[in-house]
């Protein structure tokens, strides 16, 4: 130590040593470390690892066999921006999983067991860009609502999963979305779908992999992009008249039928009471006409 009370260069030396060896045993086990990053890809980690630094800005689990994330040992990481989580065993309810993790950007969690997806999903991410929850193949629903809080959401691909239908609300009330797979999914082509077709051929969102965004059902379009059977359903959904339709014009026009027949039933009944009671009056004034007689 100098007089002046700093350290020598040795004992710099010596400190930041010790720094960066302290650094590295608040390392996860099996895990790799650099600034503000930690990566456990391809580790086998059945559970969400600890003692993960911090400060942690970038964290990679992919290609493990993790099957939850524990939202509270997330909301230690407030300063998470970009989180991988592909190629695992994620599934079931992730609602308010990533509510303490308010500055992530960078969400993928593509390839896992994901069901569906609901309002408080992904409410708590204001800062979303990039949201990938591809290759689910048990992902059947996306609540209309899901995305509401994600107005910064660039890039979404729900390609291979189970989908067959995807509310237009859910989309298109997203100001910068740019990217949107949609390849590969079960996508049934009916009436109600056929806003959804719409928006796809008026927006300015790009769709990669368009050749694969197809019509699984019904059986006629099977196999037909998406965009190619909008004239089709408009014509068919528009003009065509289904079988409940008639059912429910014939229900129509029989109780029209019955209201006008009990119109006239009533308006008979009151027209006899009427002549009734006015025929009687006139007979009790004749009679009293004749007895002042």
């Amino acid at each position: 130590m100098s007089p002046l009370g700093r350290p020598q260069p040795l004992s710099l030396m010596f400190l930041l040593g010790m720094g960066m060896a302290s650094e590295r045993m608040n390392c996860p086990k099996r895990c790799s470390c650099q600034y503000l990053e930690v990566n456990c890809t391809g580790q086998q980690l059945q559970e969400f690892p600890v003692d993960i630094p911090l400060d942690t800005r970038q964290l990679i689990l992919a290609a493990n066999h993790v099957s939850y994330l524990p939202a509270v040992e997330l909301s230690f990481l407030a300063d998470l921006v970009y989180l991988d989580c592909s190629k695992n065993l994620l599934g079931d309810d992730l609602d308010f999983t990533f509510i303490g993790v308010a500055k992530l950007v960078y969400l993928d969690l593509s390839f896992n067991n994901l069901t569906q997806i609901t309002f408080s999903t992904f409410s708590h991410l204001l800062s979303l860009v990039v949201l990938k929850i591809s290759d689910n193949p048990s992902l059947v629903a996306i609540e209309k609502d899901a995305f509401a809080n994600n107005t910064w959401l660039r890039h979404l691909d729900v390609s291979r999963t189970g989908l067959t239908f995807l509310d237009t609300s859910t989309i298109q009330d997203l100001p910068n979305l740019r990217f949107l797979g949609l390849s590969d999914n079960l996508w049934h082509c009916n009436c109600s779908f056929l806003d959804f077709i719409t928006w796809m051929t008026e927006s300015n969102v790009h769709f990669p992999d368009a050749d694969n965004i197809t019509c699984y059902t019904p059986e006629g379009l099977r196999a037909l992009r998406i965009p190619a059977v909008e004239a089709q359903l408009q014509f068919s959904c528009l003009t065509q008249l289904y079988k409940q339709d008639y059912v429910f014009l014939c229900l129509i026009g029989f109780c029209i039928f019955l209201a006008g027949t009990m119109t006239a039933w009533l308006s008979g009944i009151c027209a006899v009471i009427y002549e009734f009671y006015a025929s009687k009056g006139e007979e009790e004034e004749e009679e009293e006409e004749e007895e002042d007689t």
